[in-house]
């Protein structure tokens, strides 16, 4: 039987996790200022880390969006089911990660 308390405070508390990284990490995604006097190289430089502080910047929402959407099978009492075939996930994968949406099978395009 799935600890659909204990997977909440899990959740929600990589949710919190995410949120605060999020609003830390605003000030590199900025856009890069044409300041002249700064050089070209380290211009490059700070384009490159603003492009990848993006990324991971939209990695954290589509997580975000997975941790909601789990929370919202809790709600509805679907937490622990697979979103495609209906069947039991296993507490092992739900352990590895608790937004997981789908059991192995469906997760690999395996359904029969």
């Amino acid at each position: 039987m799935i600890d659909l308390k204990k997977f909440r405070e899990v959740l929600e508390s990589r949710k919190l996790e995410l949120i605060e990284l999020t609003e830390s990490s605003k000030s590199m995604t900025r856009p890069v200022a044409l300041d002249q006097s700064i050089g070209r190289v380290t211009r490059i430089d700070a384009i490159q880390e603003q492009q990848m502080a993006l990324a991971s910047e939209r990695r954290r929402f589509q997580e975000l969006r997975r941790i909601e959407a789990a929370l919202g099978r809790i709600d509805s009492r679907d937490y622990g089911y697979c979103v495609v075939c209906e069947e039991e996930i296993s507490l092992k994968r739900l352990e590895l990660d608790p937004a997981y949406p789908t059991c192995v099978q469906c997760a690999g395009g395996g359904v029969e």
